[in-house]
């Protein structure tokens, strides 16, 4: 991976369908944003992980509108990860589920991310996760 020490990057939210393809969506713009700021190998591979699963988590969990914005800051080493929602929908989807069908996707991003959590902003919550990589 090749650094630009003095640069801090990153791209203007975008909006997904509150759809499960937003989560292939999501990677593939993920990847375009990762390239151009010269984000390879383990660690692109950990960001599209978590983007994955962030972006999943809100189509299944929450209500729309969905967001994701990604930023690289050289000078910290992290790729920073946002989606956002709508805020939590209705517990109901979950009723039918068996415990090994759901639940894993924040254990994924806990192995992944040097830090993650969640924030709530004017009828919106935010999940965040910063990817360290080498400097």
């Amino acid at each position: 991976m090749t650094h630009d020490h003095s640069a801090k990057k990153s791209a203007r939210p975008w909006a997904l369908a509150h759809l499960p393809e937003a989560a292939g969506e999501a990677r593939t713009i993920a990847q375009e944003l990762l390239s151009g700021w010269g984000v390879a190998g383990e660690v692109a591979d950990s960001v599209l992980l978590t983007v994955s699963e962030l972006v999943a988590n809100a189509v299944q969990h929450a209500q729309p509108p969905l967001c994701m914005g990604l930023g690289c800051n050289h000078d910290t080493g992290h790729v920073h990860v946002e989606v956002s929602d709508g805020g939590p929908a209705s517990d109901d989807w979950a009723a039918g589920l068996a415990d090994d069908e759901h639940g894993r996707g924040l254990m994924i991003v806990d192995q992944l991310a040097a830090a993650h959590g969640d924030r709530r902003e004017a009828g919106r919550a935010i999940h965040w996760a910063d990817i360290a990589y080498a400097l």
